[in-house]
């Protein structure tokens, strides 16, 4: 049929006598539910008009949004991750670039945003892996932010829940056997170093003498991810000052750990657990394990904030649900606190720290 030239759908008939339409790009097949030709052509004609006039509209819309964005039609998907990670810094930067690579995103890398569906986001998303889901995520909501997209491609609810891996803390037995089978001394003192103070392990590799105030047994740092005040103090004659005693007094406390990758630190580690018969633990499993111990021994979640960094997942989840700390009944409660009141708080000359930002609490 000549009329049927570049239209979307074609008209054709099966055996039976029932005329069907069919798309032209797709082959998608769907009944007219007419044996009448000239039914089924009225109804062929409806559909293809419909189509027309949605990319009619589609057309105008793009004219109109041009003239206020001339730049609208030539941003693509590959465009807008390369424009967000230019306003990461560091170890973030690195994991955007690294990021941008997933071949999960070869599919819409040179769709112009303006020309996105969703159904371009739900083959992106088929593989249902964390990473894909959060950076795609975080890339839409950047070009709506900007008024690159007219509006947003997934409305937030039907976005994929990100399915995350179950993380756990590292235990005291687990910690004591990586200790008796590293025989590097500094990478030793580093895993004891994560034990004890619960940082990342970025953090914790960068740390200086100066970020260690033996007047006020403080120990005090700036998170790389979030910029975030840590402060933590350290009891006299405890494990962690017979730490700090064994490290370097001057310049940094981890000197070659510091200059070694992120990735390559944690597959050190990773191989080393391997070897120890050790599952489903990383370096950052140390974070858990500091925020779980502190639950369970009646530490209070603002300091524990403060140790790790306010917001920090680790005290978030310790706190909720995973430490099983012994509560006392509300009798022995007052009983304690009136016979054994015991204060607890930081030292306000604790450096960089933000005057009025110190906790301070009584706990019986």
């Amino acid at each position: 049929m000549k009329n049927q030239v570049n239209q979307k759908y074609r008209l054709y008939r099966r055996q039976n006598g029932t005329y069907y339409y069919e798309d032209c790009e797709s082959g998608k097949q769907l009944s007219l539910k007419t044996k009448d030709k000239a039914e089924a052509l009225r109804l062929l004609n409806a559909h293809n008009e419909k189509h027309q006039l949605a990319s009619l509209n589609g057309q105008i819309g793009r004219i109109y949004l041009n003239a206020r964005d001339p730049e609208l039609n030539n941003r693509t998907w590959a465009y807008a991750f390369e424009e967000l990670s230019k306003l990461k810094q560091g170890n973030t930067r690195i994991r955007w670039e690294r990021a941008i690579l997933d071949p999960a995103f070869d599919s819409i890398r040179k769709i112009a945003l303006v020309d996105t569906r969703a159904e371009h986001f739900f083959k992106v998303l088929g593989a249902r892996t964390v990473s894909t889901n959060v950076f795609l995520r975080r890339v839409h909501n950047f070009a709506l932010g900007l008024g690159w997209l007219p509006w947003p491609v997934l409305p937030p609810k039907q976005w994929p829940r990100p399915q995350y891996k179950e993380k756990r803390a590292i235990t005291e037995d687990e910690h004591k056997r990586i200790l008796a089978n590293e025989h590097n001394e500094e990478r030793r003192a580093f895993y004891e170093a994560l034990w004890e103070i619960g940082g990342s392990q970025s953090d914790v590799a960068f740390l200086t003498h100066e970020n260690i105030d033996w007047n006020t047994r403080t120990i005090h740092y700036f998170r790389q991810k979030t910029k975030q005040l840590c402060q933590l103090r350290f009891g006299a004659g405890g494990d962690l000052e017979k730490l700090l005693g064994r490290l370097p007094s001057e310049g940094p406390l981890f000197p070659y750990l510091r200059t070694v990758r992120e990735a390559d630190r944690a597959t050190e580690f990773k191989q080393r657990c391997t070897r120890l018969g050790i599952k489903g633990v990383t370096l950052h499993c140390y974070r858990y394990s500091w925020a779980e111990r502190a639950r369970e021994c009646g530490y209070p979640e603002r300091y524990a904030q403060a140790a790790l960094g306010h917001g920090s997942k680790a005290v978030a989840r310790a706190y909720a649900k995973k430490a099983n700390p012994t509560i006392p009944s509300l009798d022995e409660w007052k009983k304690q606190k009136a016979e054994n009141v015991v204060s607890v708080e930081f030292p306000k000359s604790a450096p960089n720290a933000n005057e009025g930002n110190l906790p301070r609490e009584k706990a019986g």
